[in-house]
């Protein structure tokens, strides 16, 4: 895969520490404070990806506006989207009913970022390209979105993610082509062309019947879309409460020794990514545990850097042990 960077650690907002960030006024972060972190995490941790979660909460659509325009300096030199990542975790339809629309709204919000980023990233590198055709090239092909990723949860089936590819595909970036009531202004024509055209799903896979089959899951998306790679979520913290830690240790084993399987069989680059906590029964994973978890998951690519992790401990000792996950090859399952 050799148009983009696969991040080993991920950011995630789980309110599992005891220390309150020195940006925040509560342990769960809301508006402004969950902008903040995404820029300290960037700029401060070293962390390359955030996860911003849309999933049963208020969250803010304007992420990306203000990101940018808040921190000009940091996100001129670590493009968005490039660099560093922002994530959306959307809701699941098929399980949370009440907060199905909630999962179009957030679609919709994709080309609005990318507008917002265009316009601030080629008002920023004034000169560094060749020419005006090389800076639209840059920015209005397929290569670069500063969000094009999306995570569903809860994922039992192919089917619930082309679902939301194709409603993206048809409905948000597709619309562009639609002709306006009775007119023959198409619009893309009225408020201009939408990028990007398509988006990414990951599926995070949290029942232990799906996790024991994700070959099955996998290699039924990958046989049906033929992807270029996919990112393949597993959890451990919600394992870890349903059937214990035991169970919850090997059923992220097996599905990563699944994966590494089917990657082999079908040539798709898997990157698995493990939703992992820091008290023992979610996985254990702090700066004094970094090399034991590593080893334990040895498969897996991505690791997610939870609240316990970040504000717990020393910040100095935080961005060590993420350096230490980055330089970190991940290694046979």
């Amino acid at each position: 895969m050799k148009h983009r960077k696969i991040p080993r650690t991920m950011s995630t907002q789980h309110p599992d520490n005891a220390t309150l960030p020195f940006f925040a006024e509560a342990a769960q972060l809301s508006g402004d404070d969950e902008v903040e972190e995404a820029y300290y995490v960037f700029s401060h941790l070293g962390v390359e990806e955030q996860m911003w979660d849309c999933e049963g909460k208020e969250v803010d659509a304007y992420v990306v506006n203000k990101l940018l325009t808040r921190y000009p300096e940091f996100f001129k030199e670590k493009v968005l989207g490039k660099d560093v990542f922002l994530t959306l975790r959307v809701p699941n339809p098929d399980i949370e009913k009440a907060e199905a629309k909630f999962l179009l709204e957030t679609l919709e919000s994709i080309p609005r970022s990318y507008d917002t980023a265009r316009l601030f990233y080629e008002e920023v590198k004034p000169g560094k390209e060749l020419a005006e055709e090389t800076k639209k090239k840059n920015f209005l092909e397929k290569k670069w979105a500063p969000i094009f990723e999306v995570i569903l949860p809860m994922t039992t089936s192919a089917t619930q993610l082309e679902m939301i590819s194709e409603y993206y595909s048809h409905f948000v970036a597709g619309k562009e082509n639609m002709k306006i009531g009775r007119y023959e202004t198409t619009v893309g024509e009225w408020i201009g062309e939408i990028w990007p055209k398509e988006i990414e799903i990951i599926p995070l896979v949290e029942d232990a019947s799906h996790l024991v089959t994700i070959d099955r899951l996998i290699k039924e998306f990958i046989n049906r879309n033929r992807p270029e790679y996919l990112r393949v979520f597993l959890a451990r913290s919600d394992p870890a409460l349903n059937y214990g830690i035991v169970a919850a240790t090997l059923l992220v084993k097996l599905a990563l020794f699944k994966l590494e399987q089917v990657e082999k069989e079908t040539g798709v680059g898997l990157y698995p990514i493990l939703g992992v906590g820091s008290v023992p029964f979610r996985g254990h994973l702090t700066p004094k545990t970094v090399d034991k978890v590593l080893n334990e998951y040895r498969g897996c690519h991505t690791f997610t850097i939870q609240s316990a992790f970040k504000y717990d401990n020393p910040p100095f000792e935080v961005s060590r042990a993420i350096e230490k996950i980055k330089k970190t090859s991940r290694k046979k399952a």
